[in-house]
């Protein structure tokens, strides 16, 4: 038997009705408004005719022989192929038609005779409208299966109980509020039901004294290197990977959720006490140190985590997450893979840095920066053999600001890329001035620091040709510092770049050789000229003779490569005496020079002085 409709544009009606002369009246009126209009006499061929092909809507008269109206409606209804289609009841003004029987029979409206036009086109088509609606039902079940295997049994009993147009809004609007609260990814609460869910625990606090509450903000130290190295596809499994972690250190009365990107909250209910709270802290960190086992990699992560205790004299929920995010920054300064517990003046510390972004880009409005100049020591000729060049912040009010105070909150803004290019041309400029005097060497050199967002910009190249030839400066006396950051970030990328930089001439340095990631694992695929050992190993040089082989195998590594090496952080002789017997070439620091205003250059240059 074939159970499909020949015609799929057109909505077909079955007539059930043993007056021909009802049955040529409604065929036609149905027929004229684009029906497909087939009839049956009695209940064997209206059985035939559902057999044949199933009908959209079927209009059945009370009064039939043999097998009456109501008959013929139950067993259709109760034949699985027929249950679910719409039955509207015929009957004359004068017939006794019991409206509650039809109804209980599986009816879903009735029409009288003599027939009204309208009347009947209004009702078939509602019907018709119905059941197309419920279909459309059914079909967003099944693709909503497929997509949210995990609350499969949910929706099916959901949609089960679904009727009409009513329940399919009903279906739309949870499914639109479930995308709306939840992460996508890993199915946690997202910010938004977080946010929901703190407020309760805030009312509830200030309804109730003996509750309380406390929130954990977790960042995942160096998860951008996992993504950008190995793909946004393990990153995402790593996510899930970490989340399941999470949830498993925590109880079930516990809210986990993920903020974005690497960022999750969890909101604990009625901790005994701050070391409860600390404790699971701790739990996690422990667990997030294990190995990841992904499907094709193993992969090391830890988090830096942030606590806020939570009490009644917060005023909105945000506020109380906005502590713990300040105290998850402060645990990230303080070395990562560590928590903080949020301390008030942490709120004011965080005012102030707010307020030096905005000075900060005042600033660059305003040119208030200057560039400081240390001298670089040759310690074959115990001279001067060039400087490196290092930004100061002139503020109009708090005076003179170092590069470790506003260079992070530049690198945060994007505003490092204006100074970093402004700090270059001064430099080259301040050079080519030097070189003019008669007492300074043409081979003088400039270090200058690059930072790493610097390399995101598709036009780098061309902005140092710019400078270069806008300052006449030879590049041979151009050096660029870079830290291994910049090489982690893109490495086939930045290392185009560097060719292109060494094709000029220019020197290229790693600065803080030793404080990165894999610094060995980089070094011959790279055009690099010379190595900065960071003053943490030049200071623990002298302090500990245990650490006294790091700095004579970094410099064996930089002379295996025909690299220079310069020594940063020289303090005393005796740092002095120990860098020359281990054959170090450059060396800088207070015992030679603190940084100096470009004017005071040219007296350190007359003085020559030598070491």
């Amino acid at each position: 038997m074939n159970y499909e409709r020949l015609d799929s544009d057109k909505k077909d009606i079955l007539l059930i009705d043993d007056m021909a002369n009802n049955l040529r009246v409604l065929s036609s009126l149905l027929a004229r408004e684009g029906y497909n209009v087939r009839k049956a006499l009695n209940w064997q061929m209206a059985l035939t005719a559902c057999q044949t092909v199933l009908p959209d809507l079927i209009l059945l008269d009370i009064m039939m022989p043999e097998v009456d109206g109501y008959e013929v409606c139950q067993r259709l209804k109760a034949w699985e192929l027929t249950a679910d289609i719409p039955v509207i009841f015929i009957s004359a003004l004068d017939d006794v038609f019991d409206k509650v029987k039809a109804f209980r029979v599986g009816g879903v409206d009735y029409i009288t005779k003599p027939f009204e036009l309208e009347e009947v086109l209004v009702r078939v088509q509602n019907q018709l409208a119905l059941r197309t609606a419920k279909l459309e039902i059914i079909k967003l079940n099944v693709e909503l299966e497929q997509r949210v295997k995990q609350r499969t049994t949910e929706l099916e009993k959901a949609l089960q109980k679904l009727q009409g147009e009513i329940a399919y809004r009903q279906q739309l609007q949870s499914k639109l509020l479930d995308i709306a609260l939840h992460d996508s990814l890993t199915g946690l609460p997202n910010r938004v039901l977080f946010i929901r869910r703190l407020e309760k625990a805030l009312n509830r606090a200030k309804q109730q004294s003996d509750y309380q509450f406390a929130i954990l903000y977790l960042d995942c130290d160096r998860f951008k290197v996992v993504n950008d190295s190995l793909g946004h596809l393990v990153g995402d499994e790593l996510l899930l990977s970490i989340s399941h972690r999470l949830q498993a250190s925590l109880m079930s009365t516990d809210t986990l959720a993920r903020l974005g990107g690497d960022e999750f909250a969890i909101l604990l209910e009625n901790p005994i006490d701050i070391n409860q709270v600390i404790k699971v802290a701790e739990l996690i960190l422990k667990q997030l140190s294990l190995t990841f086992k992904l499907s094709r990699y193993e992969v090391f992560m830890n988090a830096s985590i942030g606590i806020a205790w939570g009490n009644r004299d917060y005023e909105r929920p945000e506020y109380v997450l906005r502590d713990a995010d300040t105290a998850m920054y402060r645990a990230k300064a303080l070395g990562r893979a560590r928590y903080h517990v949020f301390d008030p003046v942490m709120y004011q510390e965080a005012i102030q840095l707010l307020e030096l972004e905005n000075d900060l880009r005042r600033a660059v409005a305003r040119q208030e920066f200057i560039v400081y100049y240390q001298p670089i020591v040759s310690l074959i000729t115990g001279r001067i053999a060039g400087f490196e060049a290092l930004v100061r912040w002139q503020h109009p009010i708090r005076g003179l600001i170092l590069p470790t105070e506003f260079i992070p909150v530049a690198e945060e803004t994007g505003l490092i890329n204006i100074i970093n290019t402004w700090v270059l041309q001064s430099a080259c400029q301040q050079l080519r001035s030097w070189q003019h005097h008669p007492a300074i060497s043409e081979t003088l050199t400039i270090s200058v620091n690059l930072s790493a967002r610097l390399f995101a910009q598709p036009n780098l190249i061309a902005q140092i040709d710019e400078i270069i030839d806008a300052t006449k400066v030879n590049p041979a006396n151009l050096e660029l510092e870079i830290t291994e950051s910049v090489i982690m970030e893109n490495r086939d990328a930045v290392k185009i770049v560097l060719q292109q930089l060494q094709e000029r001439e220019i020197k290229l340095i790693m600065d803080d050789f030793g404080t990165g990631y894999s610094s060995l694992s980089y070094l011959h695929s790279f055009p690099l000229n010379g190595l900065k050992i960071d003053k943490s190993f030049v200071k623990r040089m002298q302090e500990n003779q245990e650490d006294m082989g790091l700095v004579p195998a970094m410099i064996g590594i930089a002379e295996s490569m025909g690299m220079r090496v310069i020594a940063e952080g020289v303090e005393t002789i005796e740092q002095l005496a120990l860098l020359r017997s281990l054959n170090c070439e450059f060396a800088q620091g207070y015992l030679f020079s603190k940084p100096i205003e470009q004017k005071s250059v040219i007296n350190l240059l007359a003085a020559a002085p030598q070491w």
